[in-house]
């Protein structure tokens, strides 16, 4: 039998076969990349598979819809969540999952420090600042990010039972662990160029489309709970 994987780290992937092979090779050891192929038309799961990554099919397009059929095909203790493009490290979830370990956090996230020109534009920068000061006046949380780069409990994230299966996926979990009394915490880590053209925020109306689906998650009265697939 083989020996289950320390944590899960879920990919949400769209046409990525340029960035897949560093991101997979940044993998931490005994550690599973669960690659989901959110319509790929590169042979990104082609390329997933031969790398040694668990390549998972959303049909259902949307950022959401990919990260939560991760979480629903994770099988570690913890899960970790990482962009597919080559603008994030994945090794650096080590750190995280050892704070998780040690109990001084319950959700990790990854405050972005752009690195390098044109890893960050202007207005995705903005836009991430305007939510940041939303989900404080919502949640009370001090974060400076909200970052796609993070680490939690496959228990606890599946508590939350997240139902957004668009861009305000990422903040649905930060908005309801802090409603539920996780504990979110945040640390520095680099942000590169990605690889490709972004398929949200590399453009102001793919900002302003993650924004305003944001704002709807940021309007849901406290302690809100869906009915989404688990």
């Amino acid at each position: 039998m083989t020996a289950r994987a320390v944590a899960d780290v879920v990919l949400p992937c769209l046409n990525e076969a340029e960035a897949l092979p560093w991101v997979l090779g940044r993998i931490p050891p005994r550690w599973r990349a669960i690659v989901v192929d959110n319509g790929s038309t590169d042979d990104s799961d082609r390329i997933a598979r031969a790398l040694g990554a668990r390549v998972v099919r959303e049909e259902r397009r949307g950022f959401g819809a990919a990260c939560h059929a991760g979480l629903l095909a994770a099988e570690a203790e913890f899960v970790c969540f990482c962009d597919c493009d080559g603008s994030l490290d994945p090794g650096l979830l080590a750190g995280f999952v050892r704070r998780l370990a040690d109990g001084e956090s319950d959700l990790v996230l990854g405050r972005r420090r752009p690195e390098g020109r044109g890893a960050w534009p202007p207005h995705a920068r903005a836009g991430n600042l305007a939510l940041a000061h939303m989900l404080r006046r919502r949640t009370g949380l001090r974060l400076r990010d909200l970052g796609p780069l993070r680490a939690g409990r496959r228990e606890e994230l599946m508590a939350l039972d997240l139902t957004d299966r668009r861009s305000g996926y990422p903040l649905q979990m930060v908005v309801r662990a802090a409603d539920a009394g996780l504990r979110v915490t945040e640390v520095d880590v680099p942000y590169l160029p990605r690889s490709g053209k972004s398929k949200v925020t590399g453009t102001w109306r793919g900002t302003w489309q993650a924004v305003r689906d944001m704002s709807a998650v940021l309007a849901e009265p406290a302690g809100t709970r869906g009915t989404g697939a688990r």
